[in-house]
């Protein structure tokens, strides 16, 4: 936008100069601004035909049409160069916009108004010039559209490579998690064929004991099996835990932000208040609240303009566990809950929590709250 500014400066100050070297007469006058009101209004118009060569090329062409018929010089008129500026301009416009051959036309126009302008009348431009001119604009546009692909195709380059390192990022993270899931479900399975079946044996051998015996022998013995089954179900729970292949804890949301941050470029603002590290969650609750914000900050990437979030982590009281997701949002249409949020309400309603989203004074806000009572099911 800036180069735009600065361009279109540049080509008012030399039509303005310019027209200030033709000559006062009010009936010339008014058709030179007359047609300098139109070449302005069309060439405003180009930026709304970025993706539009074929009304560029016309465009452009009736720039060229207007800069040679305002400018065209009077017999006897003093020299003036600043035409020149202005047909390089416009065949920087053409370079830039359109294909090779379609800016060659434009070329040939603008050549050829200038060349008008050294054979009707007495403009003081030698032919000759123009020429040597016309060929030192030309050396100079063709470097710059070589140096523009250039750097047009390193940018594509660019965008690929980082496109490809962010897949290959993924990839050995999610190679990463499968092998060490893949250990941790080994290791659940090695306590529970050699720990597991040999407290089972051993219950088993103490019941044979305590049943042969009589007493306080028997009442030892069925002390020693109370203990052994204890830590049959302490094994088994371990077991459990380490099999569990779903993320959850304020560690794997820091590494989801950690990841949004590096790869997709979001600002994440995460605050922790009210003793929330401590609130004591079950795992399956550490599992919804990393959904929810997983979920949130996904709709973030998709839906937000400003690329930035805020997290906020609360447990006021001890009865209950807060997460607020919220973001900047442009939207005025009216919101509706798409299937993953409706899938995350449905969640955590059904761990006996509460979740509201939508739009709150300019932001965008998902809050989520979670009863702190961990359940009997969760420690099985």
């Amino acid at each position: 936008m800036r180069s735009y500014g600065f361009w279109v400066s540049m080509l008012g100050a030399a039509w303005v100069l310019g027209l200030i070297q033709l000559s006062l007469d009010i009936s010339e006058l008014t058709l030179r601004i007359f047609g300098s009101a139109l070449f302005f209004g069309l060439f405003f118009l180009m930026p709304l035909l970025k993706d539009k060569a074929v009304l560029a090329f016309l465009n452009l062409a009736g720039l060229s049409v207007l800069a040679i018929f305002v400018f065209w010089p009077e017999a006897d008129a003093a020299l003036n160069l600043y035409p020149l500026l202005i047909f390089a301009i416009i065949a920087g416009k053409a370079v830039y916009r359109l294909p090779v051959k379609w800016a060659a036309v434009i070329g040939g126009v603008l050549i050829a108004g200038a060349l008008s302008h050294s054979t009707a009348g007495d403009s003081g431009i030698s032919p000759l010039f123009l020429v040597l001119f016309g060929f030192i604009v030309y050396a100079a546009l063709a470097l710059f559209r070589k140096s523009f692909i250039l750097e047009d195709e390193l940018q594509e380059r660019n965008e690929a490579l980082l496109s490809e390192y962010r897949k290959m990022k993924r990839r050995l993270l999610t190679d990463e998690q499968a092998a060490r899931q893949e250990e941790r479900t080994q290791i659940a399975r090695d306590i529970h064929d050699s720990v597991g079946h040999k407290l089972t044996a051993l219950l088993m051998q103490l019941e044979v004991f305590r049943m042969q015996a009589d007493g306080e022998t028997a009442e030892g013995l069925g002390d020693l099996k109370a203990l052994a089954k204890e830590s049959l179900e302490e094994t088994r729970n371990a077991v459990k835990t380490l099999k569990h292949d779903e993320a959850g804890g304020v560690t794997a949301i820091i590494g989801l932000i950690r990841k949004l941050e590096a790869e997709s470029f979001l600002r994440i603002q995460f605050s922790v208040k009210h003793g929330a590290l401590s609130a004591p969650l079950g795992n399956e609750q550490m599992v919804i609240v990393y959904r929810g914000v997983q979920e949130a900050l996904t709709n973030v990437m998709r839906h937000s303009p400003a690329r930035e979030a805020e997290i906020v982590f609360e447990a006021p009281g001890t009865s209950i566990f807060r997460f607020t997701v919220s973001n900047k949002t442009s939207e005025t249409v009216p919101f509706r809950e798409g299937f993953g949020l409706s899938s995350m309400r449905e969640r955590i309603e059904q761990a006996g929590g509460d979740f509201r989203a939508g739009p709150e004074n300019g932001l965008f806000v998902v809050k989520g709250s979670l009863p702190l009572t961990v359940k009997e099911s969760e420690l099985e």
